[in-house]
């Protein structure tokens, strides 16, 4: 005799009881919201297109334009007090002696309007740096590894603060000593001093931006020591030549000739120095550990 089944729930004891629903708890992540961070990350890790880098090149440069425009703008806004801000250097120099007459005076017809222009595209350029850099970091650190990624951010913020150092270092101490030894100079040879605003600004920014670039050699070392090229132990054994070579350097960027501002710009390189081959020591300990 054949065996029909009335209802299909008729055998339900033999499989194993259906899961009961339970609570959710806001602490853990749904299925929904497990499947959009799956999405995200496929779409992250997705290698983009040819077109697409061109697209996000395209945006990066209109944002580093659009950054450096603002800045301009604000820097011919304001341009009053930002070129009282530049010529702080002269007048602290001429309130260190109050008989001394130092007035910038122009020459040509057009000089101020290449004054004006230096000021606007230069501090356009100064005052953006940053975030162009930004930009510029964010388009590049999708090609970059989580490890790179470690290195990269801690050197482009020591960069930063380096260049900031020098050209405060710059600014502060270095130009105001490279104008006063000028004065003398002139004051012992009986010089009339007729000083130009373009001779003035083009000493101040090859001094700020000179001296805020050769602030950034420590990262070049380290960076050097971190290849395997270099070693602690080479630059202790050539410290010697290094002084040489600060002094050298010091020589070329400091537009004077005299000793007092040559050594006034090598001591903090050669301070800089010694720190690059404290921190090259850690990058080595660092390196060995990991091999």
């Amino acid at each position: 005799m054949g065996f029909r089944c009335t209802s299909r729930f008729r055998f339900a004891g033999n499989f194993p009881a259906w899961p009961v629903p339970q609570p959710v708890n806001d602490d853990e992540t749904t299925p929904e919201e497990s499947l959009v961070a799956i999405d995200a990350k496929v779409a992250h890790d997705r290698p983009m297109g040819f077109f697409e880098h061109l697209e996000d090149l395209r945006w990066t440069l209109v944002k580093c334009a659009v950054v450096f425009a603002v800045f301009t703008a604000l820097i011919g806004i304001f341009m009053r007090q930002f070129n009282d801000a530049i010529l702080w250097p002269l007048h602290s120099v001429q309130a260190a002696d109050p008989k001394l007459v130092l007035e910038l005076g122009t020459t040509s017809i057009m000089e101020s309007f290449n004054v004006v222009i230096q000021i606007c595209f230069l501090g356009g350029i100064v005052l953006s740096a940053p975030f162009i850099l930004l930009f510029i970091g964010q388009f590049v650190s999708p090609a970059l590894t989580e490890r790179e990624l470690k290195v990269v951010l801690p050197l482009c913020l020591a960069a930063l603060l380096l260049f900031l150092c020098g050209a405060t270092f710059s600014y502060f101490l270095l130009v105001p000593s490279t104008l006063r030894v000028s004065v003398q100079l002139n004051e012992y040879f009986g010089f009339v001093m007729r000083w130009t605003p373009g001779s003035y600004y083009s000493l101040l920014t090859w001094l700020v931006l000179g001296v805020g670039a050769s602030f950034e050699f420590p990262l070049l070392i380290l960076l050097l020591v971190y290849m395997g090229i270099m070693s602690t132990a080479m630059l202790c054994k050539y410290r010697r030549h290094a002084i040489v070579a600060i002094f050298i350097i010091a020589a070329v960027v400091t537009p004077t000739p005299d000793p007092f501002t040559q050594t006034l710009f090598a001591a903090p390189l050669y301070l800089l120095y010694e720190l690059a081959i404290i921190a090259g020591r850690k990058v080595e300990k660092t390196r060995a550990a990991r091999a």
